[in-house]
């Protein structure tokens, strides 16, 4: 991608700071920065109309986040992401979101319990109008609310980061949402394990559903995924 085009609301009336790094991020994360552009911090301040400080602010909050790899007397890059990568990635995420819903299902409440089905219920919506940005917004809130139900902020803090990374293998390697349709029926099951209380099947049904997303992923790298580099 050509750096130019990335834009920037610079009206907003918060921190300058936080502008530049969710605007940067936004790009990362959607593949409008593709891995491996270097993040040059006179280009990006001028493109951007703000001065370099906030863009080396950013620059250093999005490398803590795996987001750029600085590497020295080279500079900044965006960091790659491969299939790999995604595969380790959904390792951890069984772990961490599998823990979560084993502590969920001690605490949740009614009103939790119906916040997980009107998701779903937006889930389904989407999935019948072809939504794939809605799509992938209620999955991403379904496992959000799980983990935050927990009350556990490191469970979150992690959980968010590795969410983060699924979203960004997403934009950068497969159009192919086929998956996302099954979702709302899996996470019904989820739902219902959350719902009696049984921490450890709802442990075993959040495993379940994120080892079928890995086998998905793998399948796909050896048969569908295409590199929208490539194009």
């Amino acid at each position: 991608m050509d750096l130019q085009d990335v834009k920037m609301d610079i009206g907003s009336h918060r921190p300058l700071r936080e502008v530049v790094y969710e605007e940067l991020k936004r790009n990362i994360m959607t593949g409008r920065i593709v891995p491996g552009t270097r993040l040059m911090e006179v280009d990006l301040s001028n493109q951007m109309g703000v001065s370099r400080t906030p863009i080396r602010e950013a620059i250093r909050k999005l490398e803590k986040e795996g987001l750029v790899t600085i590497q020295p007397r080279h500079g900044a890059y965006a960091s790659d992401v491969s299939i790999d990568e995604m595969v380790d990635l959904l390792d951890v995420r069984e772990e961490l979101e599998g823990f979560s819903a084993e502590l969920a299902a001690k605490r949740i409440t009614p009103e939790e319990i119906n916040r997980l089905e009107n998701i779903t219920d937006n889930y389904e919506l989407a999935v019948k109008h072809n939504d794939t940005e809605q799509m992938i917004f209620c999955d991403e809130q379904f496992h959000k609310e799980i983990v935050e139900i927990t009350g556990n902020n490191t469970l979150v803090k992690f959980s968010t980061m590795a969410q983060e990374l699924a979203l960004r293998f997403r934009y950068i390697y497969y159009d192919d949402f086929s998956r996302y349709e099954n979702m709302p029926s899996e996470h019904r099951g989820i739902i219902a394990a959350l719902k009696s209380g049984d921490s450890t099947e709802a442990r075993r049904v959040v495993s379940e559903h994120i080892k079928a997303l890995r086998a998905f992923v793998i399948e796909g790298g050896k048969t569908g995924f295409r590199d929208k580099r490539e194009f």
